[in-house]
């Protein structure tokens, strides 16, 4: 008995769809295992595409609804559990149809484009406005610098940069990045109909556009590719050292212990990724006295945050992550942000725009070596 209702049962799975990617589970490789008791009790495990999946609920209920009416079951369980690496690729060849993937060129080991990711371990601490003035700052030099936008729920580097109603011009398959102040900019943000509508993405989705986002877009020849992050250790970091391990990623936090705690999770998935983790920048450090002067500075958000962050990840991952800079509260900083026009460019004078033009020299004074690089060279014949 138990083996005749396979058949029905698969088949009812088969009517359940990913309710992101609109496609069977059964199809998608989801259904890790069916296993029917004597009595009609059904067992499922379904795989997500990644651990606390937002629709699992959905799934749960989906699956239950569609076997239970199954003659024969008399339960459903359904049991969740996470995809493996390969796994995950599986899927992401199934979505391409079986195409091969297209080449990432940052990802070759011959590239010499500097790639620095934008990391923080909560939302709030300034990340967005750190990548978008040090990336003007590098610019600012002579560099050829492009911006990936790849906070894909948040992004506001296309605000922040006064080019938030523009769209990229496509030529045939290939994404032109759209041009503003020295930079090469991408983000989800101009890539959607409307300004206001809503990204709700998850694992297989967030990934294809970070790869689209590699791989379609016309970068030229870049000196420096620097990637703004979502805060966290979730889908997109995960993508991102598998897509970019060379990628080297930089820490932002804020003075205050909440902050820097959850700073250092995001230091060590970098780590735990293969990728170097260059230095820590705390923002918002502290705020000049408005009455005495620079010599008095105001804790606001507490002190020594960013010295903790990186003294802690010096210690777990063994080699020296420094502190990049402190940059002060400056509401100039937070008003050009708003502005579209950021504070390097309108004022970079101001202590905040010094320290980020600061940090931008030192991230850019040690260029790629060629280390572990193959430079396609072979000997001669005698």
């Amino acid at each position: 008995m138990t083996s005749t209702l396979l058949g029905p049962i698969n088949a009812a799975l088969a009517t359940v769809n990913d309710p992101e990617i609109k496609r069977p589970i059964t199809e998608l490789g989801m259904v890790k295992d069916v296993t029917v008791e004597a009595g009609g009790a059904t067992a499922i495990t379904v795989l997500l595409t990644v651990a606390g999946c937002p629709m699992k609920d959905t799934i749960t209920r989906a699956v239950t609804a569609a076997v239970t009416p199954v003659p024969g079951v008399s339960s459903v369980t359904v049991n969740l559990d996470v995809m493996s690496a390969e796994q995950r690729q599986a899927l992401q060849t199934t979505l391409r149809g079986g195409q091969p993937a297209k080449e990432i060129p940052f990802a070759r080991p011959d590239s010499l484009t500097k790639v620095i990711a934008v990391a923080s371990g909560k939302g709030g601490v300034g990340k967005s406005s750190v990548t978008v003035n040090i990336a003007l700052a590098m610019a600012a030099t002579g560099r050829k610098v492009g911006v990936v936008d790849a906070d894909v729920y948040g992004h506001s580097v296309p605000a922040m940069l006064g080019v938030a109603d523009e769209r990229p011009t496509q030529v045939e398959d290939m994404i032109m990045p759209v041009p503003v102040h020295g930079l090469s900019v991408i983000s989800i943000g101009m890539l959607k109909p409307r300004r206001d509508q809503v990204v709700a993405w998850r694992g297989p989705m967030l990934d294809r556009a970070l790869v689209q986002m590699l791989t379609d877009v016309y970068w030229g020849d870049l000196d420096v590719l620097m990637l703004d992050l979502p805060p966290g250790t979730g889908d997109i970091a995960i993508s991102t050292g598998q897509h970019l391990p060379n990628c080297e990623v930089v820490v932002v936090t804020t003075p205050q212990a909440a902050a820097a705690e959850v700073a250092e999770r995001a230091g060590t998935m970098a780590s735990m990724m293969h990728q170097r983790v260059t230095g820590v920048i705390e923002n918002m450090s502290y705020l000049v006295c408005p009455h005495c002067g620079p010599e008095h500075r105001i804790d606001v958000f507490g002190s020594g945050g960013g010295a903790g962050v990186a003294a802690t990840l010096s210690a777990r991952l063994g080699y020296d992550v420094p502190v990049l800079g402190e940059v002060p509260l400056d509401i100039r900083l937070r008003e050009s942000g708003d502005s579209g026009q950021p504070l390097v460019l309108t004022d970079p004078d101001a202590p905040a725009a010094a320290a980020l033009i600061s940090m931008a020299s030192t991230l850019t004074s040690k260029g790629r070596g060629l280390a572990g690089m193959q430079l396609g060279l072979s000997p001669a014949g005698r």
